[in-house]
């Protein structure tokens, strides 16, 4: 087929900038609104976040079925980003609100719009992922359509977690339950907007059939060796951004200390998270940029191991710069090294998920694109599940204090609880980094035998299209 158009590639790229903007404000702040603003011990609020997001993560395959099965003039998945989109916008508001309530019932509020808010996220988060599989047949082209969606993912979090401690400044406070609520009032809106773009600039390509039963899709994707690889590869990579991006709002509180200005080229800058994290998007970027020219040329396989190398190099180096203005611009600078090759990584996974699912019709002759992206998804789900309650369980269990009243009389975090901070920065990621090198290290899929794929998957698509 001929190349796509620039603006579907751009249309494409809003749906990604709605969910990342949610994605990363959920990853990188609802834990310390749980603790912190909203009220729950760190036990809890890990516990939380682990079942709510495991439902989340068992509901993902559901919706891949679902969609899989969806026939109507915008094709089978676009039409769920205009269904979905308003419902995704109203449970993320519902997410950040405090009601006056005691503790029990204030536990089960943030159970159920925690759970509400991931089910419809995987509503709309699914059936997007699974687009990728039919804009395109071209794997090159997939790779750019990754890119531009990564490219926005990351501008639209950058706007986000940027923006984020200024917006709660302004309608009420960072430590405020309304400038929590308003603030994410304020994102919800722009996140509608976007996912409602990229459903009018978008098309459905390819047509594929499902010729198979539901039990056999499942059965196939069990018997799918790259599909396990991947999802390990998938499920470590979102583990460490998880587990670095939850820490950094707990690491700025309570190690680098609030108020603390920045000097660089004789500007002076208020160094707080949402500036680390913010200029970690911008990176991103620019890993993204680098995502193309870079796998076209080692291969994606061979990429991903090389990144992951450097992640390992770079995350160890991070705990041992000082808490000094030298050691804060290091600090930085070794922010935007990391977020270059988190960048990297991330269209390249859903790159490689779409060979998945390449490889899967060929082998299996089922079209199960949206189950192969909504294991994708399932791995982003399990990977924020069990890097944002580590990272609470681990400072609960190192004694940190989250208690208001305790804080404001003078006690101090347990050195024990400092150290897993410096830990949660630096040697946790870099050993789930190594982890990720080991399996992808088994990964058959290389550039040579997916070309072969496309090949033939060409010829059987030729054949099938006669006898619809």
């Amino acid at each position: 087929m001929a190349k796509t158009k620039l603006i579907e590639k751009i249309g494409y790229g809003f749906g990604d900038m709605s969910s990342s903007t949610f994605w990363k404000v959920f990853s990188y702040y609802l834990p310390i609104f749980y603790s912190n603003i909203f009220g729950l011990s760190l036990v809890d609020a890990g516990v939380l976040v682990l079942v709510t997001r495991i439902w989340d993560a068992v509901s993902d395959p559901m919706m891949g079925i679902i969609c899989d099965r969806t026939n109507t003039k915008w094709g089978k998945y676009r039409p769920y980003l205009l269904w979905v989109a308003p419902f995704f916008s109203i449970c993320g508001i519902l997410l950040f609100t405090t009601p006056d309530w005691n503790y029990g019932a204030k536990l089960i509020w943030a159970y159920v719009t925690y759970i509400m808010m991931m089910t419809v996220y995987t509503g709309i988060n699914v059936p997007y992922g699974a687009m990728l599989g039919v804009m395109t047949d071209d794997t090159n082209e997939k790779t750019v359509f990754s890119s531009f969606r990564m490219f926005f993912a990351y501008g639209g979090s950058f706007l986000a977690l940027f923006l984020w401690e200024p917006l709660t400044n302004m309608f009420g406070g960072y430590k405020s339950p309304e400038g929590w609520f308003w603030a994410m009032v304020v994102i919800a809106a722009a996140c509608f907007v976007m996912f409602i773009l990229c459903f009018l600039l978008t098309k459905e390509h390819l047509k594929t059939v499902s010729t198979v039963s539901v039990g056999s899709d499942f059965k196939s994707l069990l018997s799918n060796k790259p599909w396990w690889l991947l999802i390990g590869a998938a499920l470590c990579s979102n583990l460490f951004n998880t587990v670095r991006g939850a820490t950094v709002a707990y690491f700025f509180l309570d190690i680098i200390g609030p108020d603390v200005q920045l000097s660089v080229l004789g500007f002076m800058f208020l160094f707080y998270s949402g500036l680390f994290l913010g200029i970690g998007e911008v990176a991103n970027m620019a890993g993204v940029a680098l995502c193309v020219p870079i796998a076209s040329k080692l291969g994606k396989k061979s990429t991903f191991i090389l990144v992951n190398a450097a992640l390992i190099l770079f995350s160890v180096l991070f705990f041992f710069v000082p808490c000094t203005q030298s050691g804060f611009l290091t600090m930085l600078v070794l922010q935007i090294i990391i977020s270059i090759f988190t960048g990297i990584m991330s269209p390249l996974v859903w790159s490689m998920y779409a060979d998945v699912s390449d490889y899967a019709e060929l082998k299996f002759r089922t079209a199960s694109t949206g189950l192969i992206f909504s294991s994708a998804s399932m791995a982003q789900k399990f990977g924020g599940a069990i890097g944002g309650a580590a990272v609470l369980w681990l400072l609960s269990g190192f004694g940190y204090i989250t208690n208001a009243a305790q804080l404001e009389a003078g006690a101090v975090q347990p050195e024990s609880a400092l150290m897993v901070l410096r830990w949660l920065m630096s040697f946790i990621p870099a050993m789930v980094a190594a982890l990720a090198i080991v399996v992808v290290w088994f990964y058959p899929l290389t550039t040579k035998r997916v070309k072969e794929i496309n090949e033939e998957l060409k010829e059987v698509r030729a054949i099938d299209e006669k006898f619809i």
